[in-house]
This record gives structure tokens, C-alpha cells and sequence, in this order.
């Protein structure tokens, strides 16, 4: 029997390795390959252009803290936009919040929703929802031709910085998403991980604080992810999700998140307080 290996170079000199039982599915889209693994470890992966984006073990992780952080820190969310996520883990648990009235996923490659909805149904199941409208569109361009005032929470839900996502961590598209947002608006961000893309946390941190009247980063620990830990980072036009009053909020079923949680994630390492310097 073939002992079968994936392997993701996640820098010149740092690879991460799992054991797979079997591959699921390949294709190549307009935009990029894409792959469907069973690990042994961590079950079924999502693999994007030999890059990990999920996997069913450890993706409540990700999603819950990009998700539960801006909806529980806004008021009244109501109109959330997406960009990118086709995979629909983070449209799964925006919907258990019940003030949540649409939300609009922008996703590049209708093949990564489509993908996600045959194989990994655990994570996409709530795509079909009536209260998700699925747009095939470059988010970047879906922003910038926005009129304002259209969402309480805008979450970028993107690859790593290369290739069509490039654009969606710049000072520009941020700028476009604070005119998109309502008075009292959210946008967060992944912002990958306090060990390898230190510059990139710098300049993004730089950019969203230029912008955004508040601007916090907090950090989670996910296992596949390059280094397993990994930063977000959120731009509040008024409300400060760390002083935010969860006391009477109503509750959700998480695996990660929890109201305590949600304040000392943004008790940040000295190393990382210093990237934000």
C-alpha cells in the first residue's frame, strides 16, 4: 500500500506535511487548482494552489473568530458582505445571528463555492439559505463600484496576499470598504500569521488605523495554518469590540468562541504588540 503524503510549502523553509487516506477531487479553474484531500488527521481538506484553506477538524476556528467577533461587537447587524469564503464556512455561522437579515458573499471562482457544496458539505451547508445571495464577481471590483452606507459588517474572508487576492490588502480597497459601510460599520480581516508575514501585519495594521476611527488585532490558534497562529484584524467606525457589552447578548453554539474569549483574544504577546508599533 502507497503511503501518500501533502505537502504545502508554507515559506522557503518551512513545509507542512499530512498523512492522506485519499484525494477526493482535482480540477483546475479559471483561476487556480483546486484540490480536495482525505487526511488522516485532520479529514477532509480544501486545498487551494497547494495551499490549505480548510479542513473539517479545525475550520469552526477560523470561522467562528472572523465571524462572532464584528457580530457580536455591532449592535444591530442586519446587511453583511462577504469577500471571498466560498467555501461557506463563514456564511454557516454569521446566520445564527438572528438580527442578520442578507448577506452577500462575493466569491471569484464559482468553482470554490461549487467545489465546497459537493465535498464538503459540513462547511457549506448554509449557502443555499434564503438569506445568502451568492454573487460571482472580483470582490475588489464589487467594492469599489458600492454605493456607501450599504453594510453593518463587511468581513474579508480571502487567500493568503498573492494572485487575485493581492488587491484586498491594500490601502485602497480599505478605503472603498469604509465608504461601503454603514455610520456605525465593521470590516475585519485575516491577516495571517505574527511569525511569518510580520510586514504584512505592520502595513495592514498601518492602513486599516488610518482609516477606521478604532482598529484592533486579535489572534487564534489554528493548527493547519501557516505557524498555528494566525491574526485578524478589525476596523470599527464606532464601536470598540473590546469594550463592547456581551452581558445580555443572546448565545450561539460555538466549539471556539466564547463571551470571555471575545475580549482576551486582543490581549496580544509583547512581540506582537510591537508589530503594531
Amino acid at each position: 500500500m502507497l503511503d501518500l503524503w501533502f505537502t504545502e510549502k508554507q515559506t522557503k523553509n518551512v513545509n507542512f506535511t499530512c498523512r492522506i487516506a485519499r484525494t477526493l477531487h482535482t480540477e483546475t479553474s479559471k483561476f487556480q487548482n483546486i484540490a480536495v484531500l482525505e487526511t488522516e488527521e485532520f479529514g477532509k481538506m480544501l486545498v487551494l494552489d497547494g495551499t490549505v484553506q480548510t479542513t473539517v477538524e479545525d475550520e469552526f476556528i477560523y470561522h467562528e473568530m472572523i465571524t462572532h467577533i464584528p457580530l457580536y461587537t455591532h449592535p444591530n447587524p442586519k446587511m453583511v458582505l462577504v469577500i471571498g469564503g466560498g467555501d461557506g464556512g463563514t456564511i454557516r455561522e454569521i446566520l445564527k445571528h438572528p438580527s442578520v437579515e442578507l448577506v452577500v458573499l462575493v466569491e471569484i471562482d464559482e468553482r470554490v463555492v461549487e467545489v465546497s457544496k459537493m465535498f464538503l458539505p459540513e462547511i457549506s451547508s448554509a449557502l443555499n439559505d434564503k438569506r445568502v445571495r451568492v454573487n460571482i464577481n472580483d470582490g475588489i471590483e464589487y467594492v469599489k463600484n458600492l454605493e456607501s452606507n450599504n453594510y453593518d459588517v463587511i468581513i474579508v474572508d480571502s487567500t493568503d496576499p498573492v494572485g487575485p487576492a493581492e488587491g484586498l490588502f491594500t490601502l485602497d480597497f480599505y478605503k472603498h470598504v469604509f465608504k461601503s459601510l454603514t455610520d456605525d460599520g465593521i470590516l475585519i480581516a485575516q491577516t495571517e500569521s505574527p511569525f511569518f508575514n510580520r510586514s504584512l501585519i505592520k502595513r495592514v495594521y498601518k492602513n486599516i488605523s488610518t482609516i477606521f476611527p478604532i482598529a484592533k488585532l486579535f489572534l487564534a490558534n489554528i493548527p493547519t495554518y501557516p505557524s498555528g497562529l494566525w491574526s485578524f484584524t478589525i476596523g470599527s467606525k464606532k464601536y470598540d469590540p473590546v469594550s463592547t457589552n456581551l452581558q445580555d447578548k443572546y448565545d450561539i453554539d460555538c466549539k471556539y468562541y466564547t463571551k470571555e474569549l471575545h475580549r482576551s483574544c486582543f490581549v496580544l504577546p509583547k512581540f506582537v504588540q510591537e508589530l503594531l508599533k
